[in-house]
């Protein structure tokens, strides 16, 4: 959609333009630096109690920087593997890595050793900052791999005191959540920052062009590809979310929860980078999945921002204790990564006074290209507008435009599009063709106002005698259902319709049983829509940030087929 068949731009928020200027900032660091002086003594991360300023990260990255180039000689351009959940070192490492002029490979701390060895192989990353629970996966690859340097870090080494220490004794020895390893010539991460404090840095003068992440993506289809996404992609889409969430955040005042992982796209972008340039405090959840934890620790906050996934959301509402929080201050609560149900939305309006507003993004967009306005009174099904900058079409296989409320693929255009897939030239030009239009994947429509709506990702459409049937929306059915806790939708064989609706769910209610849940589906789904199958779990299989692996369950259920004759 081209800027001027964008009338809405006219109105929200007023005088917000239609285009942002990609090259404000010729890099992340130039970002950061002008952000680190404005907010110099402004908390920017806190966690276990104790708070690092801007000024703070600022000069530690600054010493981080100086040891990766002065004392490992790392070169511009060169890779560095990030392994760490949610913890102070990670922003420190980030940004002193891309201060260096090289280039982060985030990686997820969960991976299992063939994962890990693909990646540390694919990206070719010199060294790899990890925490040590997690150093024995790394121990088991790293003589395949081009790393030459593992930087070791403890859960709170760089919380001082007595606290600290409290910390890491209770994870090591009393939790036994830090397995033995065999690495040698290692360094500590607290060590670095002090060599590098007493060297120079000769920071490099980085072009828009040049690769700051390579974003790993693609594991639940198939291989995992490296998007390679430039300070030019992450700068301009910076630049996007703050334009879009216009004055409706404050500079310096804003607490942002930072339970999904920095080391994911969303939370890379919306919660480290764009609060970043507003002067904003990050509180790092360490470990969401405990949500007893997570809700005891968002108790002595009067936080204003959250961001998430549905499951998250979910989770939180049926976690003791959350509808007793703080919730006077918040006015921004921000869904992606999958779709948000419209049962949580209503229910989360409820339970805190604000509106759980719906995104949506890609890795390979860096990732927000779409964004509902921040005034949004109430859940409205879609996935928002295109943000400025941002063109987006509605095109059927061979590329045509289709018109309005029609479906077919979502594709994207705009500065934040990623470069391409590292080292995979074939698969750049399956999704982007040379046009600069990257096909998304996922099936959806666009009304007359220009919302989008995603019906659902072209993999998981079932074929249900010949009329296609979404999961999103059997899903979103279901989970109204107040015995619902949880649910999952595939597509399953069949020998008359093709394929078949199956239900997996995670009951609320102990007492729900099939008969009661097919009764409430025959009232509220057309007949093709409706399940054959319906299974109980206690869980539901999900990525590192929640979202529902449909692929692992109709794996599962296949080979249990098979294995039934």
């Amino acid at each position: 959609m081209t800027d001027a068949a964008r009338p809405w731009l006219a109105s929200y928020p007023p005088g917000m333009p239609a285009q942002i200027d990609a090259d404000a900032y010729p890099s992340i660091p130039a970002v950061l630096e002008e952000a680190c002086r404005t907010f110099a003594d402004r908390p920017a991360f806190t966690q276990f109690g104790h708070t690092f300023s801007y000024g703070d990260i600022d000069r530690l990255s600054r010493d981080f920087a100086a040891f990766l180039t002065g004392t490992l000689g790392l070169r511009r351009g060169d890779r560095v593997a990030l392994m760490m959940p949610n913890v102070h070192q990670y922003p420190i490492a980030l940004f002193g890595v891309l201060r260096a002029g090289l280039t982060v490979v985030n990686t997820n701390p969960l991976y299992t050793a063939r994962e890990l060895r693909h990646q540390l192989i694919d990206s070719g990353a010199r060294a790899i900052v990890v925490l040590e629970n997690f150093a024995d996966t790394v121990e088991k690859v790293l003589p395949d791999t081009k790393v030459e340097k593992v930087i070791l870090t403890t859960v709170a080494e760089l919380v001082p005191g007595f606290k600290g220490r409290l910390v890491d004794f209770v994870v090591k020895h009393v939790k036994r959540m830090v397995p033995r390893h065999g690495l040698r010539d290692t360094v500590r991460f607290g060590q670095a920052l002090r060599k590098g404090a007493g060297l120079h840095l000769d920071e490099p003068s980085i072009t828009g062009d040049e690769v700051a992440f390579l974003q790993y993506t693609g594991g639940t289809t198939g291989v995992a590809k490296g998007a390679m996404l430039t300070h030019r992609n992450m700068v301009a889409n910076m630049l996007q979310v703050k334009t879009w969430i216009g004055g409706h955040c404050k500079p310096g005042v804003e607490i942002i929860v930072t339970a999904l992982p920095l080391y994911h796209i969303f939370a890379l972008t919306a919660n480290c980078l764009v609060f970043m340039q507003i002067g904003g405090r990050n509180l790092l959840i360490l470990n969401p999945r405990d949500m007893k934890g997570f809700v005891k620790e968002l108790k002595p906050w009067r936080f204003t921002v959250i961001t998430g996934v549905n499951t998250l959301f979910n989770g939180l509402l049926h976690t003791e204790g959350f509808d007793q929080l703080d919730f006077s201050g918040l006015h921004l609560s921000l869904g992606g990564g999958m779709a948000v149900q419209r049962a949580v939305a209503e229910r989360w309006k409820k339970t805190t006074g604000c509106t759980l507003i719906e995104a949506y993004g890609l890795t390979e967009t860096s990732p927000a290209a779409c964004i509902n306005p921040m005034n949004l009174p109430e859940y409205n099904g879609s996935i928002g507008l295109p943000i400025c900058s941002t063109e987006a079409a509605i095109r059927d296989e061979e590329g045509r435009d289709l018109g309005l409320d029609q479906v077919g693929e979502l594709c994207l255009r705009g500065p934040q599009v990623m470069k391409g897939y590292w080292q995979r030239a074939d698969e750049t030009d399956k999704v982007l063709g040379g046009s600069g239009w990257l096909r998304t994947g996922d099936m959806a429509r666009m009304d007359a106002r220009g919302f989008v709506y995603i019906v659902d990702r072209k993999k998981d459409m079932i074929l249900v005698s010949g009329f296609n049937v979404y999961p999103n929306e059997i899903e979103d059915v279901v989970a109204a259902h107040p015995g619902v806790l949880e649910v999952a939708a595939i597509g399953i064989p069949d020998e008359r319709a093709g394929e078949v609706v199956k239900l997996v769910v995670v009951r609320k209610d102990p007492a729900l049983d099939e008969e009661t849940l097919l009764d409430y589906c025959r009232e509220n789904l057309t007949g093709y829509k409706r399940p054959r199958e319906i299974e109980f779990r206690d869980a539901l299989p999900k990525t590192n940030v929640g979202k529902i692996l449909r692929r692992e369950l109709r794996e599962e259920h296949e080979k249990r087929a098979a294995a039934a004759g």
